[in-house]
């Protein structure tokens, strides 16, 4: 499959005079693609029933005849003013009661079935009227689920759903089991028994914390909304189309399943803003921030990269129906079939969202084009075509200035799409190592993180970091993947609620693993488990107790690094790989099986890492500061995250460059 290049473009925001003058340069610069429309609902029907389409056509038309195909979006992140005159309950509602008002966008609630009824009419109308269109070669369901903080919502219509949601999860002949849930939520503590599905309120304005049973209930109902409305817009748009259609996730947005989401559609892509990231969602520290202004982290965009690619695996392209499979397809056959990944919006300059907005580094928008494709991207489209003079992102730039001259990103771009000429198709090739990513477990660290700040996705992310700085590719795979043949290290840390299915599949595959701190610490319902965890069969290790670390009171290990955040007290007849420097065990293991004790900092996951993996046969390459590796079945990349030149065994790369090597 070819790696093609693309630009995000609204026709409805310049002078028609000029779209084709558009057109023509953006097929010049090299693109393939141009998204289109996912913010036009209020010029597609400016007053209920009133359609304007025709200068969607025009547009549609322009861009077919320079050669471009056209990525067609659903128009339902903005409903009009006048929707919401029509449905004045529709609005989400935050954790404090107060209704999320109009005047940007996002503003409704994936639980109003009003508003969702709005949804399936535009969304029809246009599949009718493009759906065999030649032009349009792809959609886009909504602009960024759960950006925003628009998820959960606390307004009637998610209440009323989400009791419905609560029959159905513990049925009975009369329309429910209220004893049952009582019993599952552990309800006779500080009395909080019901009597009948109706009594039971949304998890919010409570005197002081709520059942973290509710809370977490609560929080998988929101993630089953997102995925049900996003499906009514898909098997609407399937009826009229065979285009393949995608979603644009967003960043450390872990308020919904995407693995459940995405396993309706065909493609995943993501949207990319490194520097904006890393002031407002790595969680660096100001050194980090500082070094890597000017580039981004130097994981954050591999992690997503590789982490929708995962989502792009558990799509068959089969609708609603994968999901009740609960997305089937296995690690193999998603390598097999190299899963459709693609980067919706790539940053090509400053945005104008984040504490801080500086330029990239010259050379960074080539460095992470590149670094997408080296991830197995298929296309990747530049945000946006010419920045806005107007409205809330007037300051965010585009590959084009307001007065249409280019701006550096444009040459980067254009860079990028000569090299492509000359480069080899996408070629499949599974890592050595994979880490396994569990929304679910986002949602229970933080209805009981037990430490302030202390959140899964973090946990994770200093895992996936320390793989890299050792030179390694990483596959992530869904919590549903229980083909683990080719890999030599699976890593589950965190996952507190680990199911039967998992844990004997990671058992069977005979592949060195790594649990813990907090692997299968509590059941589906957020019960401890007893025998108390781990309680991994041939694994005698036990949790007998826990604590959080201040930030300035690390634990120092014996031989080196230290544990922070998170400590556990761990006791067992399973051997010690880990112990404090007072000689408290911190990781144990049995047979192919480790379980940490503790949040490890970047020293001792190294360390530890990186001895997993000579157990397992997967060579190793620390890396300099800033430098990492991906492999591909054709390519071995090296990028230099740094703003300086770095010395490597491959030779000197320059600040923000990239190499490639063919393979």
């Amino acid at each position: 499959m070819k790696r093609t290049l693309g630009c995000c473009y609204y026709p409805e925001h310049w002078p028609r005079e000029i779209w084709e003058q558009d057109a023509a340069r953006m097929a010049d610069l090299g693109l393939t693609w141009v998204r289109i429309g996912e913010f036009a609902w209020s010029r597609l029907e400016p007053e209920p029933g009133k359609l304007e389409f025709g200068w969607l056509d025009d547009a549609i038309e322009v861009l077919g005849r320079a050669g471009l195909k056209v990525v067609l979006g659903t128009p339902t992140a903005t409903p009009p003013r006048w929707v919401l005159d029509k449905h004045p309950d529709m609005l989400a509602v935050d954790a404090q009661g107060r209704p999320r008002k109009f005047g940007s966008r996002r503003h409704y609630c994936f639980s109003h079935q009003g508003y969702l009824a709005e949804c399936r009419r535009i969304v029809t109308l246009l599949a009718e009227r493009y759906g065999d269109n030649p032009n349009v070669a792809a959609w886009q369901t909504d602009n960024e689920y759960g950006c925003h903080d628009t998820v959960i919502s606390y307004s009637e219509a998610a209440l009323a759903a989400f009791q419905d949601w609560l029959r159905a999860q513990f049925p009975a002949a009369n329309g429910g089991d209220i004893g049952a849930l009582n019993a599952a939520w552990g309800n006779v503590f500080w009395s909080m028994d019901y009597r009948d599905f109706s009594e039971i309120d949304l998890p919010n304005l409570t005197v002081t914390e709520p059942n973290p049973a509710h809370a977490l209930a609560f929080r998988r109902f929101s993630s089953d909304q997102v995925a049900a409305f996003n499906r009514a817009q898909v098997e609407i748009l399937r009826r009229y189309s065979d285009a393949p259609i995608a979603h644009n996730y967003m960043g450390r947005v872990t308020e919904f399943d995407h693995f459940a989401t995405g396993a309706d559609l065909d493609i995943a892509s993501w949207d990319s803003y490194p520097l904006g990231f890393l002031e407002d969602r790595v969680g660096a520290d100001a050194a980090r921030q500082r070094r890597y202004a000017r580039q981004g982290d130097p994981d954050f965009q591999a992690f997503h990269h590789d982490l929708y690619r995962a989502v792009a695996a558990v799509a068959p392209g089969s609708g609603s129906e994968a999901v009740a499979q609960s997305y089937p397809r296995s690690s193999s056959e998603a390598v097999a079939q190299y899963p459709r990944l693609w980067v919706m919006e790539q940053q090509p300059g400053p945005v104008n969202w984040a504490p801080y907005n500086p330029s990239p580094l010259p050379g960074m928008v080539r460095l992470w084009t590149w670094e997408a494709f080296a991830h197995g991207a298929e296309a990747v489209l530049y945000f946006r075509w010419r920045q806005a003079p107007f409205a809330q992102e007037q300051l965010h730039a585009g590959l084009l200035r307001p007065d249409s001259v280019a701006a550096p990103g444009f040459d980067e771009a254009a860079e990028v799409a000569r090299e492509l000429a000359e480069a080899p198709d996408i070629a499949p090739c599974q890592a050595p190592v994979a880490l396994i990513f569990d929304y679910a477990a986002c949602w229970s660290w933080e209805v009981q993180p037990q430490g302030q700040g202390l959140a899964y996705f973090d946990l994770v992310f200093d895992h996936y970091r320390a793989l890299r700085r050792l030179g390694l590719s990483v596959d992530i795979l869904a919590p549903t993947a229980r083909d683990f043949s080719g890999y030599g290290l699976i890593l589950a840390p965190g996952m507190m609620h680990m199911p039967d299915g998992l844990i004997a599949a990671l058992q069977a595959s005979g592949t060195e693993v790594l649990i813990g701190p907090r692997s299968a610490a509590r059941d589906a319902h957020f019960t401890i488990p007893v025998p108390l965890p781990p309680a991994w069969p041939g694994l005698d290790v036990t949790v007998s107790r826990l604590q959080t670390l201040r930030p300035d009171m690390p634990v120092p290990l014996a031989g080196g690094g230290a544990v922070r955040n998170w400590l556990e007290e761990i006791e067992g007849s399973a051997e010690v790989v880990l112990r404090t420097e007072d000689g408290a065990p911190v990781a144990m293991r049995e047979g192919p099986v480790t379980y940490m004790g503790g949040w490890g900092d970047d020293a001792a996951l190294e360390a530890l890492l990186g001895t997993l993996c000579n157990r397992a046969g997967v060579a190793t390459r620390p890396l300099p500061e800033g430098v990492r590796l991906r492999r591909t079945g054709a390519e071995l990349f090296w990028f230099n995250h740094n703003a300086h030149a770095v010395e490597t065994e491959a030779g000197t790369l320059p600040a923000a460059g990239v190499l490639r090597e063919r393979l």
